[in-house]
């Protein structure tokens, strides 16, 4: 796909009356190289053309389109793989499966107690109240499909959650298609709907089981869960998901790596 040629400087870009902003060339470079993953072009788990072949494609030099996939690399859209060449980061790779998940085992590593035990309580679409709306950059009475679920491991009743995806872009999306997936649920998006989460933001406190939260997650009424709030965006920004966890952490803690 032919692509305008950039100059060899930065390009000057508005920020308020009177004061130029100035975008280096390798962030125009980043923006391109994005905006043909958020297109598709370059599918998820496959290679993206050689940095020499994008050069020549953008009409810079090989050290500008290095450091715009460097950048893509740390934010983990693009994986680099010594001797074979830079790929689309997926979910379906089993080292990433659980990247956003950060409830980990007080016994050990989470590969340790197996592959959570996905139980679909219901699936249905509905319109999305204000409170759901919001995150998710929908108006009111948007449709969306909710998804209810507890994730066991070990046999062991976990977390329960409540997910709410934009209708739009999860057409077709039931509870035996959710069931039956076999990989992580951002997997299934990736692959079954074309959507890609790239990042997320989490809010987290302490809240005490209700009667019907400690039936689901067989603890007593009362006991102490962790709550999370997440959502879920896609390339550029764009939300796709707001997810409501309840967390038992009895035998579970929340783990975060701070860099």
């Amino acid at each position: 796909m032919p692509a305008t040629p950039l100059p060899d400087a930065a390009a000057p870009a508005a920020e308020g009356p009177g004061h130029p902003a100035f975008s280096p060339l390798y962030q125009q470079i980043k923006g391109l190289i994005l905006q043909s993953l958020e297109t598709g072009e370059w599918k998820p788990g496959e290679a993206i053309p050689s940095e020499l072949d994008l050069a020549a494609r953008y009409r810079v030099s090989q050290g500008t389109v290095r450091k715009a996939i460097d950048e893509l690399a740390a934010g983990n859209l693009l994986v680099r793989r010594q001797g074979k060449g830079t790929f689309v980061a997926t979910h379906a790779e089993q080292h990433v499966q659980y990247r956003f998940l950060r409830l980990a085992p007080d016994s050990g590593e989470r590969d340790a107690e197996g592959p959570a035990e996905r139980r679909i309580l219901e699936c249905r679409r509905v319109r999305a109240p204000a409170e759901v709306a919001r995150p998710l950059g929908l108006r009111a009475g948007d449709a969306v499909v909710q998804v209810r679920r507890v994730l066991a491991f070990s046999g062991v009743p976990t977390i329960l959650e409540d997910l709410w995806l934009p209708g739009a872009a999860f057409k077709g999306l039931a509870a035996d298609r959710m069931a039956s997936f076999q990989g992580a649920t951002y997997a299934m998006f990736e692959l079954e709907f074309g959507v890609r989460m790239v990042r997320a933001e989490e809010k987290l406190r302490a809240v005490a089981a209700d009667a019907q939260q400690a039936e689901l997650l067989a603890v007593a009424p009362g006991a102490p869960l962790l709550s999370v709030e997440r959502v879920a965006y896609t390339y550029n920004d764009v939300p796709m998901e707001l997810r409501r966890g309840l967390y038992r952490t009895d035998n579970h803690h929340y783990r975060n790596d701070l860099s």
